[in-house]
């Protein structure tokens, strides 16, 4: 760490000269202190006074750079970026400094307002994170944020019309195994009745977003009034959610189940019929619906990786009139079709994410799609699979392989790339960039997915 006004390197050399300085003026006022007994005596002194003087100077730099839990240095004030809103405006409270900075730990409150023939998607705060500009969003027009570090601060907004025949119902929760409870979002057509169900996993690596980051593609789905659809939220892998301990893969497929079993529990509510269910999701998403839809038969009670070659996952949430393997009967039997978007399918490109001693290889084709693939005598899972020809991270090799993989096993299989796209073109943000994105080829793919749920769960 380099500290204000300090060079080590340099203050060492200037001290150097200063001591050889003095001494050589003390020698010449009195020949008596040239003597080795003298030199030593004084050097110690002198160089006890300076590193007492540096050490002074190092504590108050320390002081100054103290590190908060976040990681990030605390300040005395803190930059606040406004982003320019579109199609509506918003205030702060207390507004904004001149300088175009907040004293650090001021809670500044948001009030969002849409412009005529608007209505509000997000308010929100963004900084910088492990996908470049990182979201914390509210859907209500009042939000808080405490002011801790450097952050943008804005407020999107959409046509009405983009939702003017859904209802949508927020943060539904079905369970809290650690410390954040874990819920999803319902977007039903209006006078929705009996129709088939959509789940959307979010991506983000198994370790960032929410639900909230999947809500373009949800109203995609459902605009048209043929699907109820839910996006579901889940633990994320380590210890980033403030867990103590460690949350692996096995976790969140929990969660995954978990949030199946709650929806099929409760999808009458919104008109939903639970018994057909497709599932869709991107990224780490495009690998947890894909797993859902394929390992469904892996639902159980004994453990994964306890037992030699068992590998079973236990719901977050299991219906309290039903066993676990009444649970997984009926899931098998309800879960119809998937659409992954741009995910992984094999081991070898898996973590487990566990800390368990136990934890080896075969963990990773434990959770992998490719490793566990039902022959179509056995069971039916057709599937759509979408990825952008552009995309960095997910190759085209990988997807053929599990594509080629269900082929074998007689499974009714689509793949289909997008040209042109990279990477999470799924995904919504209320940066004007990603909705472009969203816009040239989200909207198109959500509508060709939706022929696909159409043509399988409304026969």
């Amino acid at each position: 760490m380099t500290f204000p006004d300090i060079n080590l390197r340099k203050g060492l050399r200037r001290n150097f000269l200063n001591i050889e300085s003095l001494r050589g003026a003390m020698r010449r006022s009195n020949p008596l202190l040239a003597s080795p007994d003298f030199n030593s005596r004084f050097e110690f002194i002198y160089n006890y006074c300076i590193m007492k003087k540096l050490f002074i100077k190092l504590l108050v730099c320390a002081s100054i750079a103290l590190i908060s839990g976040t990681g990030r240095l605390i300040a005395q004030s803190c930059n606040t970026i406004i982003d320019k809103p579109l199609n509506g405006t918003f205030k702060l409270d207390p507004a904004l400094p001149a300088d175009g900075k907040y004293p650090a730990g001021t809670i500044v409150t948001v009030t969002a307002e849409p412009a005529p023939g608007y209505m509000l998607d997000a308010v929100y705060y963004s900084d910088k994170g492990r996908w470049g500009q990182m979201y914390f969003e509210s859907m209500s027009p009042v939000f808080q944020v405490t002011i801790d570090h450097e952050k943008h601060i804005g407020a999107s907004f959409i046509e009405k019309s983009a939702v003017a025949n859904i209802n949508v119902t927020q943060d539904i929760i079905y369970a809290k195994p650690g410390v954040k409870s874990l819920k999803y979002d319902v977007y039903s057509p209006k006078g929705a009745k009996n129709l088939p169900c959509i789940v959307i996993i979010h991506g983000g690596g198994w370790t960032t977003n929410t639900e909230d980051i999947m809500r373009g593609l949800a109203r995609e789905l459902t605009k048209d009034g043929k699907f109820v659809v839910f996006s579901i939220d889940y633990r994320w892998a380590g210890k980033l959610d403030g867990d103590a301990t460690n949350n692996s893969m096995i976790d969140i497929v929990d969660d995954v189940f978990g949030a199946i079993a709650h929806i099929m529990e409760h999808a009458a509510e919104y008109g939903g019929d639970p018994s057909r269910i497709g599932l869709t999701g991107d990224s780490a998403g495009g690998h947890l619906s894909a797993l859902a839809a394929t390992m469904t038969n892996k639902i159980g009670t004994d453990g994964f990786g306890k037992t030699k070659g068992v590998f079973e996952f236990l719901p977050s949430y299991v219906p309290k009139n039903k066993t676990v393997v009444q649970l997984r009967t009926e899931m098998m039997a309800s879960i119809k079709a998937a659409a992954p978007s741009y995910g992984v399918f094999g081991g070898n490109l898996l973590n487990h994410y566990s800390d368990d001693p136990l934890a080896d290889d075969s963990w990773k084709d434990g959770i992998a799609p490719l490793s566990n693939i039902p022959d179509v005598t056995e069971r039916a899972v057709p599937q759509y699979f979408l990825r952008g020809t552009n995309d960095p991270l997910i190759k085209d090799d990988a997807v053929k392989a599990y594509v080629d993989a269900l082929v074998k096993a007689g499974q009714r299989v689509e793949y289909v790339q997008a040209g042109g796209a990279s990477h999470a073109f799924f995904d919504w943000k209320p940066d004007e960039t990603t909705k472009a994105t969203f816009s040239k080829y989200g909207v198109y793919y959500a509508a060709e997915m939706k022929a696909f749920f159409s043509s399988v769960m409304n026969k």
